[in-house]
């Protein structure tokens, strides 16, 4: 009778797990290698912590490097200590035993025994430490990344070329120098003109370290008490004293009532942020106005 495809690949599954399971140890094996750790301290399982103590004890000073220069003697210290410190622990002997008793369930007694053995000796500290700094090392590379490519970008366009243009004749007296001969001076003064146009890339400004958030984390508190500070003195302005608002926080009354993103608020025209401004939009009659205004001049366009 013909085996089908399906019972072929069932029966390959099946040999597959079990050379599987044949080359590897038995979980339990990681903790004292091939020997037993209650065996190495001379010990049953059901031994208490003051026996296996009294235990280590006894076989350390037989086997201690000083007290015997055999050199199987050697091995066999650091094998006994391994095991004092595995059956000594009360967790990491559960965990043991606990592999002893349920060999078949290998991959959970390994995550057990490396998040035991190695979890607990880094500190988390330093592992928030090395995650912000990688973090942002990460940020602040992909940061200039972008504002190199985007400068790139405006350097080739002709509304930066002529810029840059206009700057060398204000400088040189309205005289430029055509010889080709001059093409690498040239392109020297084009780099020093460049650096004293303020470019100013929406999307990609200039990075700063301030910006970076492991700087941000370190300042947190700071920031908190700064926004607690602020918040109380808006309180006290406008709630309570009933003062105007000053540009300033009419500002950003009149961005968060838009749900403006900050850089595009940051360069928007100064004559449409007054206009906006003026209209008072954080009231809401206002913003009403403003909103079907701006339906009626969208219809309009159309």
């Amino acid at each position: 009778m013909a085996t089908t495809p399906r019972a072929a690949i069932r029966c390959c599954a099946v040999a597959s797990i079990f050379v599987f399971l044949l080359l590897i140890q038995p979980s339990f094996s990681i903790y004292c290698d091939e020997d037993d750790c209650y065996d190495l301290l001379g010990v049953t399982q059901s031994a208490n912590s003051s026996e296996i103590k009294k235990s280590y004890y006894k076989l350390s000073l037989k086997h201690h490097p000083d007290k015997n220069p055999d050199p199987e003697s050697k091995k066999l210290f650091v094998k006994i200590a391994n095991a004092y410190e595995i059956l000594k622990d009360e967790t990491t002997r559960g965990q043991y035993d606990y592999a002893i008793a349920h060999p078949e369930e290998a991959f959970y007694n390994m995550a057990r025994y490396y998040q035991a053995y190695y979890g607990h000796k880094t500190d988390p500290r330093a592992v928030l430490v090395g995650l912000l700094v990688v973090l942002s090392a990460f940020q602040y590379l992909n940061q200039w990344t972008r504002y190199n490519q985007a400068l790139d970008m405006v350097k080739k366009s002709p509304a930066y070329k002529n810029r840059l243009r206009a700057l060398e004749l204000e400088r040189s007296g309205g005289v430029t120098n055509k010889k080709k001969s001059n093409k690498q001076t040239n392109k020297k003064v084009d780099d020093d003109l460049s650096k004293e146009l303020d470019l100013q890339i929406k999307g990609a400004e200039k990075p700063s370290i301030w910006d970076l958030l492991g700087i941000r984390f370190i300042l947190l508190p700071y920031t908190i008490a700064k926004l607690l500070l602020w918040h109380g003195g808006w309180v006290w302005r406008y709630q309570i004293k009933k003062a105007p608002y000053s540009w300033e926080d009419a500002s950003y009354l009149t961005q968060r009532s838009l749900g403006v993103p900050h850089e595009s608020w940051r360069y928007m025209d100064e004559p449409r942020k007054d206009d906006l401004i003026e209209r008072r939009l954080w009231e809401k009659s206002n913003m009403d106005s403003y909103v079907a205004e701006m339906r009626k001049e969208s219809k309009r366009r159309r």
